[in-house]
């Protein structure tokens, strides 16, 4: 683990050189290739060092990481086009990728605390330096807030943990006799702020449009990952009180996940519209979670695997028709297919990926979930039905008014995507439907 960590810091001082924009993102096509031979399938930690380690759970989401930040670079082009301080760009999504690295590879909950919070910073960065418009401050701020007030309690949670039981280290974790509501709600209020929660999700649509690419991307693949695996390991010490009070968040993330799916259906916005759906798309995954089943718990890794790549793939979509028409809205980017006919089979791919049919990873990931919560409860089964139905229902209204109708009249008459852009969507896509052919370590690691 250390001997990528150092790769990655030594990578820092190439950013700034003339012309190695690709460069670096060949090394680090090569550094995720390196760390994927480090393959470690097993629910125990291998690969361990003093403070690093990683299992199944850590292995998923660093590769997710290194995959996502490596499209970043790719995705990004425009910054180094316009030469808007490219090497500090690509410094910022080293730092950010260092962090996560260290994040999911940590075995100490302390240290494991004080990454999850410094990842915001660069991504902060990213939204304040490189995003659009003038409200990007008030995104950040949302950001900063949201996050950070609900972390505090956490740290004192750590720090009872650590007067009480003697020991940070994750694997040696171990469930509390006592059932306690006060640390309870301590240890899990800043993951579920970094979810999104509905109830706590304002700051997510905010950031992801006022976001440049690279940050949506980071944010929908990423960072909204952060707070499933906190909760997954969390979930080792809180068993009992899980039991007693998790039935309160699976019934507010099914709702809410209906409810955002309702929003969903109004937004004009192609940005709005994918940051909600990744906001009903966690609810799922959290209600999964809290569920505390073998199928819930497996079913919400895949599916926070899944939703990273394809969520991601959508921001890159809408990035790409905003490059070309200037405008992320609906009423403009329509009759894309005229448009840009050979971005509309992508369209067409990560659409219906985004709605799990098959053989997408997300189809596995919730038909496990939906296993999960149908057995948790039989009366879930009426908001998972209606989340069902309108996560397809706004897919298709994402991709039909997006792709069909008359194509607005201030626009050119067509235009062909890059080769880069193709790939960028192929990577997204081919991961996405590859990895249900193995799907064993996704869903067997327990």
């Amino acid at each position: 683990m250390l001997k990528l960590l150092f790769s990655l810091v030594f990578l820092a001082p190439l950013c700034f050189m003339h012309n190695t924009w690709w460069m670096v993102q060949g090394f680090l096509f090569l550094l995720t290739f390196l760390f994927m031979s480090l393959s470690s399938f097993s629910g125990f930690f291998g690969n361990v060092g003093y403070i690093f380690g990683c299992d199944v759970i850590s292995f998923s989401l660093i590769l997710l990481s290194f995959w996502i930040c490596v499209l970043m670079v790719t995705a990004s082009e425009s910054v180094l086009r316009v030469n808007n301080h490219a090497g500090m760009f690509l410094l910022m999504i080293l730092v950010l990728l260092t962090l996560l690295f260290m994040t999911f590879g940590t075995t100490n909950l302390f240290l494991f605390y004080v990454f999850f919070e410094s990842s915001l910073i660069p991504t902060l960065f990213l939204i304040l330096g490189w995003g659009y418009q003038p409200e990007r401050l008030q995104a950040g701020v949302y950001l900063l807030f949201y996050t950070l007030l609900a972390s505090l309690p956490l740290l004192i949670g750590i720090f009872y943990m650590y007067d009480d039981g003697g020991s940070l280290y994750i694997p040696l974790l171990s469930g509390k006799v006592q059932i306690n509501l006060l640390f309870y709600l301590c240890m899990i209020l800043a993951f579920l702020v970094k979810m999104p929660m509905f109830l706590v999700h304002l700051w997510l649509p905010k950031a992801h449009v006022e976001a440049p690419v690279s940050g949506s991307m980071i944010l929908a693949g990423v960072l909204l990952k952060l707070g499933g695996y906190g909760l997954l390991r969390i979930f080792k010490v809180l068993v009992l009180s899980g039991l007693v009070f998790n039935f309160v968040w699976v019934g507010v993330s099914l709702v809410g996940g209906v409810l955002v799916s309702l929003i969903c259906l109004r937004q004009t916005d192609l940005k709005a519209l994918i940051a909600y759906s990744s906001v009903a798309h966690m609810g799922i995954v959290l209600g999964g979670l809290m569920t505390m089943t073998y199928w819930g718990f497996c079913g919400s890794l895949t599916l926070m695997i899944a939703h990273g790549l394809c969520s991601s793939g959508l921001f890159c979509l809408a990035n790409i028709s905003y490059e070309r028409l200037g405008s992320r809205s609906l009423l403009i980017n329509k009759g894309l297919m005229h448009f840009m006919p050979s971005m509309t089979l992508w369209w067409f791919l990560l659409s219906s990926c985004n709605m799990a049919a098959p053989p997408s990873l997300n189809l596995l990931s919730e038909i496990s979930l939906l296993n999960s919560l149908v057995g948790w409860s039989w009366t879930s089964m009426l908001a998972l039905s209606l989340l069902s139905f309108f996560s397809a229902a706004y897919t298709l209204y994402l991709y039909s008014y997006s792709q069909h109708g008359k194509i607005y009249s201030g626009v050119y008459s067509h235009a062909m995507g890059y080769s880069r852009e193709y790939l960028l969507l192929f990577l997204h896509w081919v991961p996405l439907n590859l990895l249900i052919l193995k799907s064993e370590p996704c869903m067997m690691w327990l």
